[in-house]
């Protein structure tokens, strides 16, 4: 009697020695080795190199839309200073005459379109035009800066009235000792007297590419892709790690993820006169389309090679394995019942014998799993319902037999109101268990008779056959008992969950088809969304 550790050993040889065995290891050597050298080593090297060209090359974009905005504001800057140089400090005293003094030199200037105005020592207005502004200023940074004999360009802010970005700058006015009596406000818009022309009319790339204006300090940024200037919150420190080097202070390139988790490559450039900076960025998917392009046909260089290989390999294998194709044929004939459920003849114990018995073994059980897989093939697997197939043979049934009794069918498409919520807080497996109690309420309600499926993701559906004249009474009532049957909170882990439901209820006879009546009924059930959810609208075919 053989030992039962000699089967090791036997198997081991037998797998050893197959002539599949070493074809295989051949071929996949040969194909695997020479396309994964070529793949990682020349696309390595192109992404590299194309790296730092594309790097170059934003930086370059960045530091050239930085410097035009920087000797923009340095511009508007200087004619704030010389402005406040020649305003007439005993004017300060007489509103009216500064109130004229200051719409003379504002018809005068096209830089400081939306506001000029003039604010006294203790932070006081005293002459504006042409719009009424705050009267209190004794908090802004650039009235501070001024009172202490600094110009500053303030914190880009919205506007109050149009809602539109704008950018205050202050100047110190001072007397002929040089001290500081008041501060002249010139407020831009930001979208608005070429100030961030570069920014919005310069392009990145091909079609995807775009700038950012950051301002670190209110964390606050304009997109050049934007139809319209806007301010918009910066991302939250950890979402993008070459933005938050940028706002302690980097300047300069790299690859990074932004927060919609798409690489890009990125160039930062400063504005030094506003302490705020650009970024030039480019999806890499754009900046590396050469390296895509070469990847692809390295791919399709490798299948090449695959299918020469595969070529000349079968026509040896063919030979060896014609037994093989013998067994598939009266396997295929099997499944057209052309023959018989029956195992298979093993003709060498080689891996085609061992191939052989197994799908042996597995016919015998297949055949024990038919009718738990007939059963799974119309319910849904969830809530144990009916499902979409099981569903659509059964509306045939109930319509060939409306056709000849003269009843009439009703169907009622169901769509669930508040599932999203619970499945993005909650889990997917509170949102399944939300989808099991729903199953069990709508069962507690519908008639033994009525068909209950769950055909989507929160979407049931329950058909009713054998209707008479008081069709749409019936139909009412059973939407009215569905609604009423998820009232009740759901309590989920824990938590109380509100699920409604929307009802789109289509009404017809025989004479109706089976498409017909779903998409019906799945038009009336957007209609009772848009309606305000929670209840059912009818339609009549």
């Amino acid at each position: 009697m053989m030992p039962k550790h000699h089967h090791a050993p036997l198997r081991f040889t037998r797998i050893a020695h197959s002539i599949v065995t070493r074809l295989l290891l051949l071929a996949l050597c040969m194909v695997i080795f020479g396309a994964v050298v070529r793949y990682y080593v020349l696309t390595n090297f192109l992404r590299e190199d194309l790296s730092s060209v594309v790097e170059g090359q934003q930086l370059t974009l960045a530091t050239y839309v930085a410097k035009d905005i920087d000797y923009k504001l340095v511009q508007r800057q200087l004619m704030l200073d010389r402005l406040a140089d020649s305003v007439p400090t005993d004017l300060l005293t007489q509103p009216q005459q500064l109130q004229t003094w200051l719409k003379a030199h504002y018809e005068f200037q096209t830089l400081f379109t939306a506001d000029l105005f003039i604010v006294s020592g203790k932070g006081r207005l005293l002459a504006n035009f042409p719009e009424p502004v705050d009267t209190d200023f004794a908090e802004r940074d650039y009235i501070r800066a001024g009172l202490a004999g600094r110009s500053l360009i303030g914190q880009p802010a919205l506007d109050k009235a149009t809602q539109t970005p704008i950018l205050p700058m202050s100047a110190p006015i001072k007397n002929a000792a040089g001290e500081v009596q008041a501060v002249l406000v010139g407020v831009s818009v930001l979208g608005a007297t070429g100030l961030l022309d570069s920014l919005l009319q310069s392009r990145v790339g091909d079609a995807t590419g775009d700038f950012l204006l950051v301002f670190p300090e209110s964390r606050l940024y304009i997109e050049s892709s934007s139809r319209d200037v806007r301010l918009n919150p910066t991302s939250v420190p950890g979402v993008n790690a070459l933005h938050d080097r940028a706002m302690a202070g980097f300047r300069g390139t790299g690859l990074t993820l932004n927060s919609k988790g798409v690489e890009e490559v990125a160039a930062i450039a400063a504005v030094p006169s506003a302490n705020w900076f650009i970024v030039a960025r480019l999806p890499a998917s754009e900046a590396f389309a050469t390296v895509t392009r070469t990847q692809h046909f390295l791919m399709k260089g490798a299948v090449f090679s695959i299918l020469f290989f595969a070529t000349f390999a079968s026509i040896g294998l063919y030979f060896v394995f014609r037994h093989l194709f013998r067994a598939a044929e009266q396997a295929d004939r099997m499944t057209r019942d052309e023959l018989p459920h029956a195992p298979l003849a093993v003709v060498r114990d080689d891996e085609v014998g061992h191939l052989i018995s197994a799908f042996n073994r597995l016919l015998l059980k297949l055949n024990d799993k038919q009718d738990e897989l007939k059963k799974i093939a119309h319910h849904d697997t969830l809530t144990g319902l009916c499902n979409r197939h099981h569903l659509s043979g059964r509306l045939r049934q109930v319509l060939s037999l409306a056709r000849r009794t003269g009843t009439q069918v009703g169907l009622l498409f169901m769509d669930l109101d508040g599932f999203k919520h619970i499945n993005d807080t909650l889990g997917h497996e509170a949102g399944d268990e939300v989808l099991r109690q729903v199953a069990r309420r709508f069962s507690s309600v519908v008639r033994e008779s009525d068909t209950l499926a769950r055909i989507g993701g929160d979407e049931f559906v329950v058909l009713l056959s054998d209707l008479g004249v008081d069709a749409e009474q019936t139909l009412s009532r059973v939407a009215t008992q569905c609604i009423e049957a998820l009232s009740a909170p759901f309590f989920i882990s824990g938590t109380v969950c509100i699920v409604g439901v929307s009802i789109g209820i289509a009404l017809g006879d025989g004479q109706s088809s089976a498409d017909t009546l779903l998409l019906a009924a799945d038009r009336v059930m957007y209609q009772a969304k848009k309606t305000g959810r929670g209840r059912y609208v009818t339609y009549k075919l």
